[in-house]
């Protein structure tokens, strides 16, 4: 039986090289990519790979080799020895290298990596001899014992780079040196003696002079720092699952500190700010890779290369643009290459995916595929088809286009004072209040006020309040409570859950790490990062938002805008799933249609009984003793609702319209405060104690499992009455209106469980839409259906479509009830499910597709046998989120309807469902 293999080499031939880019989760980035261009011929160290599947034997066996490993490393670096001339720790002529780390993803920074490796007090001086220069030798020397004693011994010693940093300064002022250039080899020398000192007190041990034993403690600190807390927190925040661990490459060292004609730098083929084609980077003469990144010294800009004092810059310059250039076409994406030069050649020691803004990434694609400037009009090389432009997008690009930034200047500059959870990206400045009514006055009496509402949580009653903010920062709540939900809805700046903040509302004060910020004062909101900023920081306005929600005829000329149409062109024409919203009101119905949807998926009729004079008329309609006093109270919000829906159908003119008749429990209508219920009692000529003992009966201990949805007009027939001749009567209004608009309604009953729930409601719709159709002489064709949202519901879907003409399913309810989790709740041990791996992300987030995914699989699959051409969509949260919206795909289901700012990130994952087929 052959042995599994964990060692691979590259580089010097390609007959030599074994691995390529396909190799990723094996190999890792870095290995798979230096295995490349070795076979590309370019100008690659040697070395050897150690893969990613050996770091998950070593971690799933508490520190132990795979012993296939230790005998394949033996015969590789005897490979590379052979090779180069040079062997590991030869007094003579050694061999050195780095050991550097390299998953399948990009983690820039949070794993490991050690310079000049096989150094000892003997091999030093066979390097200096070697290279013929005695100060580089002794400056690799004391870096080596640096990364080394910092990154190596660290974890277990407390040893680290400042403890040499230290010293390094006590030195240079000793000497009186500017730069660590100006260092003599003597005086380097010199240095690698208290190098040696400071490691061997803080380690109790001297510094390691057998090589092997180096290579063999560095390999297992590379392969140890993929279980660091800053890898495993960038992991998690950028959701990166399902990876082996990492590789570890041990690379032949090239030197870019030995002289003028030596250097090292970092180079990317695009501007990854502003995604400008024209490539960026930064280098060093005289230095090793880490000097770039390490900000000890001010790099120089790229293009100053060809104008160094040695010639063989020039060359170097011309050299590195080519390959540059060639690796683009290569990879078909914009790289992040590294490079070293020593005595005037070029070698490349990694290229990788560039990251980027959301901005730089929409300009790559659309350039590289249009083959022209967006913003010169001068051509370029055209790299990309449509479809590869496409995928090499994300959601989180064409977000970060819509909604206003911060100056990144302006930002970086600023104080952060607290952290949540970015719950609704963008940036707001405001002042300080902590009351909706507060935020709704300070607009009304200056439309120009900028105000961020600061609450433990958000309730429907907030709406007004959180509409008139510019932002809404919160306590409490995770990524689907209330106020990230409404928030996100508007494309409203929103931060959830920032625990730190101690609110007192009675003083109108607000806490934060022991500074009190009062009402008035003014913050700044990142809701792209979570982060929160004292002050007020300067934002940028999207041109997207401008042209596309508001008209202007001039940010329609905008590059950004326009690169977002070609992106949106290019979804449209790929996509074979359709993209509905989720709008209450005529305002978001028009802004989501000029975003591209192409209907409404969910109506949620609640929300209209917040405006106005609505609220009491819903109150007097719970406060009612009979039937008759109830209808009374209806009647004052039938006119209301009418007028709303007709808006709504305009605004949707030809396309479908989903509205769900009343879904939340009653208390949420009625106030808590004894000062707001002493308003109603007096609004509605009730005894004080009449109000109490109604919000007291109404109170459940469960509420979001108790008395709502379909129970509501169950128990309350004339509420499905009233809703339902509130849509059929407006429906038939504007459809034979002097410019006739056509509808097409879809009344969906909420919450059912049972199929008998929703034939008791479906007669009533029915024959209330059927009377106003007789009266109005005008025909309205309509369906009627539900919302999957209960496990039982999806479980018995094929009964249920006995009656329901179209599904709609309602993942945030169907998680929460698959699950057992509050959604609202969940927040409190979310942090540590994540933290301990029980889940791989927040499921009201991304739709848990073994799970609650399956359930609605069933629900579509049994549905369609009783009623083939049964109508499925989905209208939960996830319906924005890429990855569930490519589920959505391979489910069957026919649309997704999200959130109007989401519906151009729901066209984009829908056309690369579709590609990706």
């Amino acid at each position: 039986m052959a042995q599994k293999k964990y060692v691979y080499f590259y580089g010097v031939s390609k007959e030599l090289t074994e691995g390529d880019s396909s190799m990723k989760a094996i190999l890792g980035g870095k290995g798979a990519n230096l295995a490349e261009m070795a076979n590309a011929n370019l100008p690659v160290p040697p070395g050897i790979t150690i893969s990613t599947e050996a770091c998950a034997y070593y971690s799933k066996t508490g520190g132990k080799y795979a012993p296939e490993m230790e005998k394949q490393l033996k015969v590789q670096l005897k490979k590379l020895e052979v090779n180069m001339g040079k062997k590991l720790g030869d007094p003579k002529n050694p061999l050195l290298v780095s050991v550097r780390s390299g998953a399948a993803v990009s983690m820039p920074g949070m794993m490991d990596t050690v310079l000049n490796l096989g150094l000892t007090d003997k091999s030093v001086l066979g390097f200096v001899e070697q290279c013929g220069n005695e100060r580089t030798g002794w400056d690799c020397y004391r870096r080596f014992i640096d990364m080394f004693g910092d990154v190596v011994m660290g974890p277990y010693t407390g040893l680290t780079h400042h403890d040499f940093e230290v010293e390094l300064e006590a030195i240079k002022k000793k000497y009186r040196a500017k730069e660590d250039t100006d260092l003599t080899a003597e005086q380097l020398k010199e240095l690698v003696g208290i190098y040696k000192k400071v490691y061997q007190n803080k380690v109790k041990k001297p510094f390691p002079q057998d090589p092997i034993e180096q290579l063999d403690l560095s390999i297992r600190a590379v392969f140890g720092s993929w279980g660091s807390e800053r890898a495993e927190k960038y992991r998690q925040i950028n959701k990166i699952n399902g990876l082996l661990g990492t590789a570890v490459n041990i690379c032949t060292m090239v030197f870019g500190n030995m002289g003028a004609k030596s250097g090292t730098g970092v180079a990317f083929t695009r501007d990854g700010g502003t995604g400008h084609s024209k490539p960026m980077g930064e280098y060093l003469i005289d230095a090793q890779g880490e000097d770039v990144v390490a900000g000890i010294r001010t790099p120089r800009h790229l293009d100053d290369m060809p104008d160094e004092e040695s010639k063989v810059w020039k060359k170097v310059h011309t050299d590195l643009l080519k390959i540059m250039a060639r690796l683009e076409k290569h990879y078909k994406y914009p790289q992040d290459v590294e490079f070293t030069v020593q005595e005037g050649k070029l070698f490349m020691l990694q290229t990788r995916n560039a990251k980027r803004t959301g901005l730089a990434g929409v300009r790559w694609a659309v350039e590289m595929a249009t083959g022209k400037d967006f913003y010169t009009g001068e051509s370029q090389p055209k790299i990309l088809t449509q479809k590869e432009a496409l995928m090499s997008l994300s959601g989180e690009d064409l977000e970060q286009l819509l909604f206003p930034i911060f100056d990144i200047i302006a930002e970086k500059k600023g104080k952060v004072i607290t952290a949540g959870l970015p719950a609704g990206p963008g940036a707001a400045v405001g002042k300080i209040v902590f009351e909706a009514a507060d935020a709704e006055a300070a607009v009304a009496k200056n439309a120009d006020e900028k105000v961020v509402l600061v609450r433990h949580e958000t309730s429907p009653e907030d709406v007004g309040g959180m509409w008139a903010a510019q932002g809404v920062l919160t306590s409490t709540g995770g990524m689907t409570s209330h106020a990230a939900v409404v928030a996100r809805g508007w494309g409203k700046c929103c931060i959830c859950g920032a625990g730190s903040l101690k609110i007192d509302y009675k003083e109108k004060t607000v806490t934060i790490a022991g500074k009190v910020y009062k009402q008035g004062d003014w913050i700044s909101l990142n809701g792209s990062t979570g982060n929160v900023y004292a002050g007020q920081i300067p934002t940028q306005v999207s041109p997207v938002v401008s042209a596309v929600v508001d008209g202007k005829a001039s940010a329609k000329k905008d590059p950004i805008y326009k690169m977002y149409e070609q992106v949106s062109k290019w979804s449209d024409a790929n996509r074979t799933i359709n993209v509905r919203t989720n709008a209450d009101t005529p305002k978001d119905s028009k802004a989501a249609r000029s975003f591209g949807a192409e209907g409404i998926g969910l109506c949620r009729t609640e929300h209209m009984f917040f405006e106005g004079d609505r609220i009491w008329a819903i109150r007097e309609f719970i406060l009612a003793e009979d039937q008759k006093a109830r209808k009374a109270a209806l009647a004052k919000l039938l006119k209301h609702q009418q007028k709303d829906f007709e808006g709504i159908f305009k605004a949707m003119d030809g396309l479908p319209v989903t509205v769900r008749l009343l879904d939340p429990p009653l208390h949420e209508f009625v106030p808590n405060s004894k000062k707001d219920q002493q308003e109603m009692a007096k609004r509605l000529g009730v005894p004080l104690k009449k109000v109490t003992e109604r919000v007291q009966e109404l109170h459940e201990f469960n509420p979001m499992l108790g008395h709502r949805g379909c129970r509501l007009s169950i128990t309350f027939p004339e509420l499905c009455v009233m809703q339902t001749q509130a849509i059929i009567g407006a429906a038939c209004k504007v459809a034979k209106a002097k410019k006739p608009v056509k509808v097409l309604p879809e009344i969906m009953i909420p919450l059912i469980g049972t199929k008998a729930e929703l034939d008791f409601l479906e007669k009533i719709v029915r024959t209330q839409a059927e009377a106003v159709i007789a009266k109005t002489g005008v025909k309205v064709n309509y369906l009627v259906g539900t919302m999957i949202e209960i496990p039982r519901a999806a479980l018995t879907a094929d009964e249920i479509a006995e009656t329901a003409e179209f599904f709609s399913f309602g993942t945030n309810d169907l998680t929460q009830m698959t699950f057992g989790y509050s959604r609202d709740d969940i927040g409190t041990f979310l942090p540590d499910y994540l933290n301990e791996k029980i889940l791989p992300s927040d499921p009201f987030q991304h739709l848990d597709q073994t799970g609650v995914g399956q359930l609605v699989k069933m629900g579509v699959k049994l549905g369609r046998e009783t009623r083939p051409d049964l109508k499925c969509g989905i209208c939960g949260e996830h319906g924005g989120d890429p990855e569930s919206v490519k589920f959505c795909v391979k489910a069957g289901l026919n649309y997704v309807s999200c959130s109007p700012y989401r519906v151009p990130i729901a066209r984009l994952a829908a056309a690369q469902a579709a590609i990706k087929g």
